[in-house]
Parts: C-alpha cells; sequence; structure tokens
C-alpha cells in the first residue's frame, strides 16, 4: 500500500530542489555566465583591432623598401623600439622618455583648459541670458573661433615674453569659444516652465544660475567641453614646436630637425592616444554629471 505524500514532506521536496537548483547555478562556468559581456567585449575590440592589422601590413608592404621615404612599422619598431617600451625613463633635461614629456604637455594643458572652462561657462551664461549681448558678441566669437593657434602665439609671446605663459595663453584662446557657444545655446534652450518655476520660487541670480541654468544646459557644456579639450590638445602640440621646452611638440620638432622619422611616429602615436583619453574622461565627466543626458 503507497503511503500518500505528507505536506511536510512536499515542502522538503520543494526546498531541496530550489538548492540544488542554486548550487548548479552557482557552479556555471564563467563562459556561460558572462557570455553576453565576453561577446560584447570582442564586438567592440575586435574590428578595431582587424582594421589596425590591415593598415600596419599595407604600411609595412608599402614601405618595406630600403629606398622608401618614410618608415615601415618594422623599422620603427627596430629604431625607436626604447621609446615604446620605456616611455619613463630619464637620463637628463632633454633625454627622457616621451611618458614624462606628455605629462609635461598635459600640466599646461590643464591650466589653459581650466581657465577656458571656467572663464567659457561664465561668459555663455551672460551672452545665453542676454538677447543684446548675443547679438552684439555672437558674431565676434564666430569670427575669433576660426583663427588658428598659431597665429595667437606671437601675440602671447609679445605680451607675456616668456614662452611657458605664452603656450598656456595659446591653449587658453584656442579652447574657449566652444565652450562659450555650446553653453550659450543650452542657455537659451532652457525650458520656459523652469523660468516661471524659479520665477515662483523668488531665485536670486545665484541661485538661478546653480540650480537651473547649470543643470539644464550641462548637456550643451559638456559637448562644448569635449570639442574645447581637443583643441587644447591641438594647441599646445603646435605651441610647443616654436616655443621650445620639453614637451611633446618639442620633441617631434626636434626629431624632424634631427631626421628621425621613426620617433615621430611614435610621438605621434602618444599624441593620439592622449587626445583620445582626455575625450573620453570628460564624456565619462559628462554622462556622470548629467546622468546620461550628455552625449557620449
Amino acid at each position: 500500500m503507497t503511503m500518500p505524500v505528507t505536506r511536510d514532506e512536499r515542502t522538503t521536496d520543494f526546498y531541496d530542489a530550489e538548492i540544488e537548483e542554486a548550487f548548479r547555478r552557482r557552479r556555471t562556468p564563467l563562459l556561460i555566465k558572462y557570455k553576453g559581456a565576453i561577446k560584447a567585449f570582442f564586438a567592440a575590440v575586435l574590428p578595431p583591432l582587424i582594421t589596425l592589422a590591415l593598415l600596419l601590413l599595407a604600411w609595412q608592404l608599402l614601405c618595406a623598401k630600403p629606398t622608401s621615404a618614410l618608415p615601415s612599422p618594422a623599422r620603427i619598431w627596430s629604431e625607436a623600439g626604447d621609446l615604446i617600451l620605456h616611455p619613463f625613463y630619464e637620463a637628463g633635461s632633454q633625454d627622457m622618455g616621451l611618458g614624462w614629456r606628455v605629462l609635461t604637455s598635459l600640466r599646461r594643458v590643464a591650466v589653459g583648459f581650466g581657465l577656458a572652462s571656467v572663464a567659457g561657462v561664465l561668459l555663455g551664461a551672460f551672452v545665453g541670458q542676454s538677447q543684446w549681448a548675443t547679438r552684439g558678441l555672437d558674431p565676434i566669437f564666430q569670427i575669433l573661433r576660426t583663427v588658428p593657434p598659431l597665429a595667437w602665439l606671437p601675440i602671447s609671446l609679445a605680451a607675456f615674453r616668456d614662452s611657458q605663459p605664452s603656450a598656456i595663453f595659446v591653449i587658453f584662446i584656442t579652447s574657449i569659444w566652444p565652450i562659450v557657444i555650446n553653453t550659450a545655446v543650452g542657455i537659451r534652450n532652457i525650458p520656459k516652465d523652469y523660468r516661471n518655476v524659479a520665477a515662483v520660487l523668488r531665485l536670486n541670480h545665484i541661485e538661478f544660475f546653480w540650480k537651473i541654468m547649470i543643470p539644464s544646459a550641462a548637456p550643451y557644456i559638456f559637448t562644448g567641453l569635449r570639442i574645447g579639450v581637443g583643441l587644447s590638445w591641438l594647441a599646445i602640440v603646435a605651441a610647443e614646436m616654436l616655443t621650445g621646452g620639453v614637451g611633446i611638440g618639442f620633441f617631434i620638432w626636434d626629431a624632424w630637425n634631427s631626421s628621425r622619422l621613426p620617433d615621430i611616429f611614435v610621438a605621434l602615436v602618444y599624441i593620439g592616444l592622449t587626445g583620445f583619453i582626455l575625450d573620453r574622461l570628460v564624456a565619462l565627466i559628462g554622462y556622470l554629471a548629467t546622468r546620461g543626458a550628455a552625449t557620449n
């Protein structure tokens, strides 16, 4: 005679099955558990790596001859490999790795771009708030933003009579315009309802600036900052070629004068990677500050 299964026994079997299922899930191989993340990673990484490999192969085939005017990747590695493998060596005031030179240039960019960010946001907020300021200043901004960075260098050298503040001024005057223009556009696009709420709450000018203007215009501001930081990096490299020092720009000019083309190609890689990291860093800060509203 088969004994009926009691409620307690069914409950016990149910919990045993749950425990077994949980244990089985814990023992799932990592490859299966993170399959989606792994596929997304390779989907993002493999295409640029394959493209880069094909470009290097084509470059090697085109420049492999000894009579070629440009060095091949193999020649660059053999003649300038130390610059790649040892970026932070230091043996003298001008004998140092490219890592130290990039950091020197970045310090100048940090000062110039920092000043441009503060001044650009404040000036852009003023222009965006005032219709008369927009009519009077916007045409001037549109003209000044088209002036190449190196065109400002003689003026800055005449004014400051020193290469360090001159380079910082070139960074400042080059990067401020996209920040001003984008901030002004963001301020002008603040919804009318926000302004009405500020009027109802009787916010003063400082409170309105911090609580309404900056949060509402943040996506536009960070777009301007991303453009500005890229222009800052372009400006400092160009300025250092003429002002000298130990920055990455002067290294390229010195390598050209010494006919060290492989060194120049390695320096270009450093410049490109640094510029990419700067752009991604500003984009990340903008994403976090605007909770994803800024363009990433």
